[in-house]
């Protein structure tokens, strides 16, 4: 009797017990969208914004020394109107002194040499646009003032706001003034005996939306 009690007792402790298990799978969803259409971007002179030489004596010793404002040619183009952002891939990350902006790379491997960020202005389309940013890969857009430089995380589109949001516009081509804001590292902070190479590298990649 006792025997078949704590049978009767241990099943029912199992199956009450049960119920409060995990589940032991969980499902995976692969999603996403091919569109045939396809957007090249295009950087006016070959993609080089050269500062050429600068003496180490015009470098301010304690501080940072900001370089001119140099500014590029910036086109996409299109196969049909499409929604699109940009982001940008710092191609030698871990070398701004300053975070979130892209760097000019290292001198004797682990003096970050300077940093340089991009801003966008004037763009020019098949429907009329101004520029956007989103920090949210998207998520949400704001105007982006022709003053205001853009964070590596960020993304820009051209858009407009005629439906009461920020959204962007279906383009197929367009065509904007992209500004570079440069800054040297101090100079006491730098070994400068040698002549030493600005090494900023950086793609612009297409986000399809």
């Amino acid at each position: 009797m006792n025997k078949h009690l704590s049978l009767l007792t241990a099943a029912l402790l199992l199956t009450g017990a049960s119920s409060t298990f995990a589940a032991s799978q969980t499902d995976l969803k692969v999603t996403g969208t091919i569109t045939p259409v396809a957007c090249e971007p295009t950087l006016a002179k070959g993609g080089i914004v050269d500062y050429a030489k600068i003496s180490v004596k015009d470098l301010n010793e304690a501080v940072p020394t900001v370089l001119g404002v140099e500014t590029i040619q910036l086109t996409v183009s299109c196969t049909a109107s499409a929604q699109f952002a940009i982001s940008t891939i710092d191609n030698r990350p871990g070398t701004s002194f300053v975070s979130a902006q892209m760097g000019l790379g290292l001198i004797n491997g682990t003096e970050k040499l300077g940093t340089y960020q991009l801003g966008f202005k004037n763009p020019v389309a098949d429907v009329p646009v101004l520029v956007m940013l989103s920090s949210n890969e998207g998520d949400t857009w704001e105007r982006f003032d022709d003053d205001v430089v853009k964070a590596t995380n960020e993304w820009v589109a051209f858009g407009n706001n005629t439906s009461g949001t920020w959204t962007p516009a279906f383009v197929e081509n367009v065509t904007v003034d992209m500004w570079l804001s440069t800054q040297i590292a101090p100079a006491n902070t730098l070994t400068l005996t040698d002549e030493v190479k600005l090494d900023g590298n950086a793609t612009l990649q297409i986000k399809y939306l």
